[in-house]
């Protein structure tokens, strides 16, 4: 499926190419002027469907990744930088400018988002509000923290004021299904807490970030963001092997993250946030709700095509109600809308990755030959740039549907008669992000869930699994996560708990009190921000 030119609304069509020449280094937005790399999306903008070529990137190489790191470290100074000793009241300030001119910039990002990932404009605009919301909570909850330090405890005869401190220079890699909110989710807490960062987009969902260049520039110190362009192992593997890199924060795939770790020389300093694969499961009992049900599958098995590490990846459902449930549910499947994303009540888009239909019948393919069926009708038929949701049953171990994070639109249907049955195979799962499990007898759902929360991270009960809101922890056990990110939890995975300690003495009370008094310190402060 494809629209003409002439049936885009005029407010969604591409006119012009965004020639991407610049990024910043240095407080400095430098001109590319050597190889670059063409960005098209998947949706065509003419009668014959051909991708749209959206613009072009600058592709860096060594010498202006390690230009970025210098950058990067000579702002953070070893701790000396103006950045991470900067009074909180200030580095508050600079967060403020920043997303104030973010706000700005919200139509061409939503548009950028549903061109480039194709997300359907109603997630898009959510996507740009959800972050703007994020900003603006991450603030306050630095406030919070900040005021919940403003004080000096006593214990032992010693004097402490205890706050947290940055950890040092961040490398910044997020991902392209949700390349605005899931970066800042690193990116934001990672700045506020005094960190100096570099930021590498990913290879979808790179031009929506060109609005934001200038307000990068202009809200921080020079130095302390730094935004670059390139294939990660160009760019990314040399900034690691220089070992001068303490943070590695990663939204991806564990492959990519181990891949960066070990290029870094000194693993045992290297601090990680990274948020990786996950194989979430619905358990559906047999006393289920099944419209509940149904509507919780659909929106977890198939939200952005099921593009989302929270996504359902696999159903299992009670041997007493699967007939009933893979007969509604494949039909609702079924008749669910494909199209463009500006498109009304359009649920199913256009997919960013050229080569994901391809590998979505793989998984089909293996799976149908071994024992499989496809049994809703439009299940794997295909398009120049979708295939349409295949639900797949009965699905068993050896299929590659049931290993692989399949992270696109095809669902594998498991049926199970003992709850040891998808309790064992989450045991033995390689993940541990969440679960959604469907109910509603309390003696059968609390020693279930008693089991469920030693195995995932998020039990969701009688609803599909998904990360926000994002005050709550999201994180995962095993390969499918390291750190915590929450708007509460990132500014802690991002610092570090240090103090300034003294004996309870005149001598030194003398000092801490003129410290105090002369506000002549920026960590030493019991000022109250309101």
């Amino acid at each position: 499926m494809h629209t003409s030119f002439l049936d885009i609304p005029d407010q969604y069509k591409i006119t012009t190419e965004i020639n991407q020449n610049t990024y910043l280094v240095g407080g400095e937005l430098k001109t590319w002027a050597g190889k670059t790399a063409n960005i098209y999306s998947s949706i065509s903008s003419t009668p014959e469907y051909k991708p749209t070529l959206l613009g072009k990137i600058p592709q860096l190489g060594k010498e202006e990744a390690l230009d970025a790191l210098d950058s990067a470290c000579d702002a953070y100074g070893k701790g000396q930088g103006e950045w991470p000793t900067m009074k909180v009241i200030d580095r508050v300030a600079c967060m403020e400018k920043f997303v104030k001119q973010m706000k700005t910039k919200r139509d061409e990002i939503v548009k950028l988002l549903m061109w480039e990932i194709g997300k359907s404009l109603p997630d898009s605009e959510k996507e740009f509000d959800r972050t703007v919301d994020y900003v603006y909570d991450t603030i306050e909850e630095y406030k919070q923290l900040d005021r919940d330090s403003a004080k000096f405890e006593k214990h032992g005869g010693v004097n402490a004021h205890i706050r947290r401190g940055s950890l040092g220079v961040v490398l910044c890699l997020g991902p392209y299904n949700y390349p605005l909110n899931e970066t800042f989710a690193l990116l934001i807490p990672a700045i506020i807490m005094g960190n100096t960062v570099i930021f590498k987009p990913a290879k979808h969902g790179v031009l929506l970030i060109t609005p934001l260049l200038e307000a990068f520039q202009t809200s921080f110190p020079k130095g302390v963001v730094n935004i670059i362009y390139g294939r990660g192992r160009v760019v990314a593997t040399p900034i690691m092997e220089n070992g001068r890199v303490d943070v590695l924060a990663l939204i991806g795939n564990s492959k990519s993250a181990n891949a960066l770790q070990e290029s870094h020389p000194r693993q045992n300093r290297l601090r990680l946030v990274l948020g990786l694969e996950a194989k979430n499961p619905a358990i559906v009992l047999p006393d289920a709700d099944l419209d509940l049900t149904i509507d919780e599958c659909i929106a977890g098995t198939l939200s952005f095509n099921g593009q989302r590490c929270t996504a359902l990846k696999v159903l299992y459902v009670h041997e007493n109600i699967i007939e009933e449930f893979n007969k509604r549910f494949s039909a609702r499947v079924d008749a669910l809308q494909f199209g463009n994303p500006w498109d009304k009540a359009v649920k199913l888009t256009p997919l960013p990755e050229p080569e994901k239909p391809a590998y979505i019948q793989e998984l089909i393919d293996d799976a149908k030959e071994k024992g499989a069926a496809i049994l809703n009708e439009k299940g794997g038929k295909t398009t120049e740039n979708y295939i349409f949701p295949a639900v797949l049953y009965p699905v068993n171990k050896d299929m590659r549907v049931f290993k692989e994070e399949q992270f696109g639109p095809v669902i594998p249907v498991l049926p199970f008669k003992d709850i040891q049955e998808p309790l064992h195979d989450m045991a033995e799962s390689n993940y541990g992000q969440q679960v959604s499990v469907f109910g509603q007898n309390v003696k059968t759902l609390a020693p279930l869930i008693d089991t469920l929360v030693n195995l995932v991270c998020r039990v969701n009960l009688n609803s599909s699994c998904q990360r926000g809101p994002d005050v709550y922890p999201f994180t995962g056990r095993k390969d499918s996560a390291v750190g915590t990110l929450s708007v509460h939890d990132a500014l802690r995975s991002f610092s570090i708990r240090t103090f300034v300690a003294s004996k309870d003495n005149t001598y030194n009370n003398a000092i801490l009190n003129e410290l105090l008094d002369t506000k002549a310190s920026n960590f030493i402060s019991t000022d109250y921000i309101l």
